[in-house]
């Protein structure tokens, strides 16, 4: 299980979050919501090592993980997909992969990579392509893979949809559920609503970094007015898909 109790985190030496408690179960899809600005990304980047907390635990199964580097929490089976199709442009598509398959044993690389080209086998007529030249969709695939590669036990998806196209944007969604159902936890954070709800178990809510609901998906979805009022609270409507 990975753990995060009462998180916080400043940028620019303002606080941004503001004690969140997250919990990620093995084959789980959780969803983490809420309006531009209220912290998701700063709650994934924390989780995943890229920008250090100032105070809480991020356990994974038990195991303090606060405050280590990104390849001691990918080491420890969690993996990340940030947010923005970030590919290694001028690298070809597989060596994208290879890079990304870098700390794995080097008789288990092309294993990993083949099986995840079993899972996006669109990729396979790209392989030699510079991965700056995909599609957006395409990129995204790459991301994935590259986070998958590594066999993770956790998964935090920043954006799953970000300009994609709806059809794009299904195909991703089935494989979010393919990799759950083989006991990965995932935690999927997304501004479309309705994506993460309909994917997703398990439900939180972002306000200003602060926890606005914490419960199953179904009670969020009875609860329409929690949404209403936090990206009401950003000035923002609620976005739908």
């Amino acid at each position: 299980m990975l753990k995060v109790k009462n998180l916080r985190l400043q940028r620019g030496g303002k606080p941004v979050l503001h004690g969140i408690d997250l919990c990620l179960r093995p084959g789980q899809i959780s969803a983490l919501v809420g309006a531009n600005g209220a912290g998701k990304s700063s709650t994934v980047m924390a989780v995943a090592g890229v920008l250090p907390i100032s105070d809480g635990a991020i356990l994974v199964d038990e195991q303090p993980m606060h405050n280590q580097r990104p390849e001691r929490l990918r080491a420890a089976g969690v993996a990340v997909v940030p947010e923005g199709h970030k590919v290694l442009g001028d690298l070809s598509v597989l060596d994208n992969l290879r890079v990304a398959a870098a700390a794995l044993p080097a008789a288990a690389v092309a294993a990993q990579i083949e099986r995840v080209l079993a899972i996006f086998p669109e990729l396979h007529a790209k392989l030699g392509l510079a991965a700056k030249s995909l599609s957006g969709g395409q990129k995204q695939m790459v991301c994935i893979a590259q986070a998958l590669v590594v066999m993770p036990r956790y998964l935090l998806i920043d954006e799953l949809s970000l300009g994609l196209s709806p059809l794009i944007v299904k195909r991703l969604a089935d494989v979010v559920r393919e990799v759950a159902a083989q006991g990965v936890g995932v935690l999927l954070i997304e501004q479309f609503t309705s994506l993460a709800l309909d994917l997703s178990t398990q439900a939180y809510v972002l306000e200003r970094g602060r926890l606005a609901f914490s419960g199953t998906s179904t009670a969020l979805l009875a609860q329409p007015e929690i949404l209403h009022s936090s990206y009401l609270a950003s000035g923002q409507a609620a976005k739908v898909q």
